[in-house]
């Protein structure tokens, strides 16, 4: 996508005042796998999807930990969320033999000022990952969303990648219940649902392709993966996007009466243009032409 050179580096402005490598690492979040995160009172859930590039190849690990009170979902470049990881970790160094917990805001802006510094920094890039940052600290649970730009904010829920959008609106359906939610297993059993809506038709939920993570009150952050996560998914009703199936239904179904329209409609021209073409031969005059010499 070429911009007029406005999108060489990430510290030029368009005449627009747009940045376009910032825009272009959005779109790098868009197409990575969904992570849901939502929170009650005193537990964080992550749950996030897994893609394996094919077969024979290993999932993608989507959740990573931080400290023993904190992780974080990623959608995007995986390597880019090591990176931050990284540096967030190196935000809290040991002292007398201790390293003591950081705040969960306090990590998340950490990660964002850094974040933010390659905006505006020549021969740099923007991380080309996004964040749901989960954590319980002195202050209670925290479930923060970072963006490549540097921004961060805190939610209730919320969900990043491919077809976040219906992840986003059930969470919003639902949103009520799920900050009264005292049982971590609803919680959990919510974000699954969330996270089932933005599957393509020919994906399933399954304890392969499925991680989730909790944090909470006297509960560490704990990643769970392959046959732990089967003990959530019997608890939904289904592990299929039913919403997306009944929608493609309707599309087809849509498809081919716009097809037989198509089809009745040229059948129409075409009747027509042949009657105006027989009508045209009937009424055309006869011209008779003839020749005669003439003596020079």
């Amino acid at each position: 996508m070429f911009r007029n050179n406005y999108d060489n580096d990430s510290v030029t402005y368009s005449p627009t005042g747009r940045l376009f490598q910032v825009e272009y690492a959005l779109e790098a979040i868009k197409q990575g796998s969904a992570a849901v995160g939502l929170t009650s009172n005193d537990y964080v859930v992550l749950v996030a999807l897994k893609r394996n590039a094919e077969e024979l190849g290993s999932y993608q690990k989507k959740i990573i930990k931080i400290d023993d009170h904190m992780g974080v979902a990623l959608a995007g470049l995986a390597p880019d969320a090591e990176s931050c990881r990284t540096f967030a970790q190196a935000g809290h160094a040991v002292q007398d033999g201790v390293q003591p917990s950081i705040q969960t805001h306090r990590a998340v802006l950490s990660i964002a000022d850094k974040a933010q510094e390659n905006t505006q920094s020549y021969g740099s890039r923007p991380y080309g990952v996004g964040l749901l940052i989960a954590g319980y600290d002195e202050t209670g649970a925290h479930l923060f969303e970072f963006q490549p730009s540097g921004s961060v904010l805190e939610y209730f829920g919320a969900a990043i990648g491919a077809r976040s959008q219906a992840a986003r609106t059930y969470l919003e359906r639902n949103l009520e219940e799920i900050k009264k939610c005292d049982d971590v297993e609803q919680l959990v059993v919510h974000g699954l649902y969330a996270l089932r809506d933005t599957l393509s038709q020919d994906v399933e939920l399954t304890f392969k392709n499925t991680s989730v993570a909790i944090v909470g009150k006297d509960q560490k952050f704990v990643s769970y993966d392959d046959e732990d996560v089967q003990q959530w998914l019997d608890k939904l009703d289904s592990v299929s996007n039913t919403r997306n199936r009944d929608d493609g239904d309707e599309d087809a179904e849509r498809k081919e009466v716009m097809l037989l329209l198509l089809l009745l409609v040229q059948l129409q021209r075409a009747v027509t243009n042949k009657k105006e073409t027989s009508l045209a031969k009937e009424t055309k005059p006869q011209v008779k032409i003839e020749w005669k010499p003439t003596n020079r």
